[in-house]
């Protein structure tokens, strides 16, 4: 600022303040105490607006100190989670991370619509078409046994896999099917659903030691093969590939912080490709 704009605003700031605010010492000017009192508060204004509007131009994940909070079902790849949040942490130290589950409780819609959530990552026969989405990876689905089961020494038709005992994950919001479920369903067949369980990830170690099936997509049932005694098989019903999306809403679409979240994501998910 040149020599007059500063006297005009230091006249400014004296009416508003009703205070000299500067008074000269020797060939200076020093602070009044109503001066000296209005620096910390005016330097905390500037330090709020700086954060407010550099979180607007964008995103420094080796200083931003944002929450991030994904929800995602476990039915994933089960490295994918654990390695997001490893990636998270290690670009953006001061993040904190909330991952929530997708549950038959949960209604993801609302929560990305009020900010309860940043994304959800999970697959769908049909992609809501109301939220943005961005594809992760598609998978085969096959089906996972124990090593005992009687399709794994002698193969199966459609119609023994209809008539096992099939395990599936608890539909993860109100009137959800599962897309295994949907997809057969639009074909006018029905499988037999024996048991259901919340927690995918146990799901595999009930398959070990049972006669269940377990329908899933490959790159999910593989990471088990050689930790349980387990085999995947071909499904006798020819499915349409598994797709896996994340899901946000319009609100934080613009958002650099939503936009380096959601790089992340599709990073890790190619990755464990």
């Amino acid at each position: 600022m040149y020599q007059p704009a500063v006297s005009a605003s230091l006249k400014r700031l004296r009416e508003l303040a009703g205070d000299p605010l500067l008074v000269r010492s020797g060939s200076g000017m020093v602070p009044t105490d109503a001066g000296l009192r209005m620096i910390e508060p005016s330097a905390s204004i500037l330090r709020a607006a700086e954060t407010l509007f550099s979180a607007a131009r964008g995103f420094e994940p080796q200083t931003a100190a944002n929450t991030f909070r994904v929800a995602a079902a476990d039915y994933l790849d089960p490295l994918f989670l654990p390695q997001l949040v490893a990636q998270i942490k290690a670009q953006a130290p001061l993040c904190h991370i909330e991952i929530h589950p997708l549950s038959a409780a949960s209604d993801y819609h609302t929560q990305l619509a009020q900010g309860e959530v940043d994304v959800v990552i999970g697959n769908w026969l049909k992609p809501p078409e109301e939220l943005h989405l961005g594809k992760l990876f598609a998978d085969e689905i096959v089906c996972l046994v124990g090593k005992d089961h009687p399709a794994a020494k002698r193969g199966w038709s459609r119609e023994d896999w209809l008539e096992a005992e099939h395990i599936a994950p608890t539909p993860t919001h109100p009137g959800a099917r599962g897309v295994i479920d949907e997809y057969l369903e639009s074909q006018g067949l029905h499988r037999n659903i024996t048991a259901r369980c919340p927690h995918f990830g146990l799901i595999p170690r009930m398959v070990a030691s049972s006669l269940l099936v377990l329908t899933t997509g490959r790159q999910f049932c593989e990471r088990f093969t050689e930790r349980l005694p387990v085999q995947v098989l071909p499904c006798p019903v020819e499915f349409p590939q598994l797709v896996y999306y994340q899901l946000w809403h319009e609100r934080t679409h613009a958002s650099a912080a939503g936009r380096w979240l959601r790089e992340r994501v599709k990073q890790v998910a190619a990755a464990l490709q």
